[in-house]
């Protein structure tokens, strides 16, 4: 079936539950046991790699369960597992193949608190970790060493969207052996399949499109085959899991994601050509505009853009000027997260957080996500916005 199905009908039978169109909240902590026969029955189960019962809540009900079957199989993996966020997706899935004395590979675009649980957690681990160009492709071979078991990659990268060549980054991990994880959240399953460009586990931040309403946090981690019980065990070991009433949040927000992401996609890329036409902006970063470094490897690898993407700004404005510009933004609201239905503004300085990147701008910079709003409206506040930095411009 085509995604834009497996959102309405895949991994899931409403006969399950006598005809019930999207699965009921099911919350428990504990499972009751018909008798110790049954209790037995489930023990083998679960303890198999694959095994998937009703055992105990943390380990799934069946809103959990019919949400996980769903986002593996848009996503193209073998299967999936919910955490309470994104960033405990990202970490977990690193966590699930590291141990002391091992390297690992990790973009120099990556999310920031990804970045930071590298810096102090899996340092104080005994883990070397070395970030690398996230235009590096096949290049990243020669960072390799004997220790290296994972490639962690980010795609396109966090707030300054470079576009990873990853069908070469996996390429070069697995002729060494090593894993590779990718932050697939910009995405989404719909525009990006990353099982089909041989990556081993894909993350997604739930909470931004798949969720798309702003009301809930959840990760989720997908596996393919062979990684599958290394993640499963990591998760189940450490305790992570997510609430049934969040899982019940984002099976809802996945019956229309594909319509939502339409919309993001074609407003978000008529909103930066608007503003890459603006005298006060000297780059907008956008994987869709052909001038934007990584352009041919999103035309040939992506199905489409989200409605996420970054705005520089020429280096003549005063800080005082840019904090008016962005005070002066009424229908994007000034807040971190994305995806939602309401479109948001956030400034960043990609230079406080990596000491190894190559940013060659001097501008205020400003990550924009576009909402559901009417396209019109929000070029209206952008221009109205806007008039604090074309009377310095001018």
């Amino acid at each position: 079936m085509h995604s834009e199905t497996v959102l309405l009908h895949g991994a899931y039978d409403p006969e399950t539950f006598g005809g019930v169109v999207n699965p009921p909240v099911f919350r428990a902590s504990t499972i009751v046991f018909r008798d110790m026969e049954d209790m037995e029955t489930r023990a083998r189960a679960m303890s198999s790699p694959d095994g998937q019962e009703l055992w105990y809540g943390r380990k799934g009900t069946p809103t959990t369960f019919a949400l996980q079957e769903m986002l593996a199989q848009l996503e193209g993996g073998y299967r999936s597992l919910l955490v309470s966020s994104g960033l405990a997706a990202c970490t977990s899935a690193i966590m699930a193949f590291v141990k002391s004395g091992d390297h690992v590979l990790i973009c120099n675009s990556v999310y920031g608190p990804t970045r930071h649980f590298a810096d102090t957690v899996l340092r104080r681990c005994g883990v070397t970790v070395t970030y690398y160009d996230s235009t590096a492709g096949s290049d990243i071979g020669a960072l390799f060493r004997p220790n290296t078991t994972l490639v962690f990659l980010e795609s396109p990268g966090s707030q300054t969207f470079e576009v990873q060549d990853v069908p070469a980054i996996c390429a070069q991990a697995r002729k060494r052996g090593a894993k590779v994880v990718m932050d697939n959240t910009w995405a989404t399953p719909l525009f990006f399949k990353p099982f089909e460009h041989g990556v081993d586990v894909s993350v997604h931040a739930a909470t931004k499109y798949i969720v798309g309403h702003s009301d809930a946090t959840m990760g989720v981690i997908t596996a393919n085959r062979e990684a599958w019980a290394t993640i499963r065990e990591y998760v189940y070991a450490a305790g992570l899991h997510a609430g049934p009433d969040d899982a019940y949040l984002a099976l809802r927000g996945l019956r229309t994601m594909a319509i939502r992401l339409e919309r993001h996609f074609r407003h978000g890329v008529d909103i930066a050509n608007w503003l890459a036409n603006r005298p006060e902006v000297e780059r907008v970063l956008h994987p869709a505009l052909p001038d934007t470094p990584g352009h041919l490897i999103w035309a040939r690898d992506y199905k489409g853009a989200s409605g996420l993407f970054s705005v520089v700004l020429k280096p003549t404005f005063s800080r005082d000027t840019f904090r008016s510009f962005i005070d002066n933004l009424h229908l994007f609201g000034l807040g971190f997260s994305w995806g939602g239905f309401e479109s948001l503004v956030m400034p960043f300085d990609p230079r406080h957080e990596r000491p190894d990147g190559n940013w060659p701008y001097d501008g205020f910079a400003f990550r924009r996500h576009i909402g559901l709003e009417a396209k019109e409206d929000l070029i209206a506040d952008l221009e109205n916005a806007l008039r604090f930095l074309h009377a310095q411009y001018s």
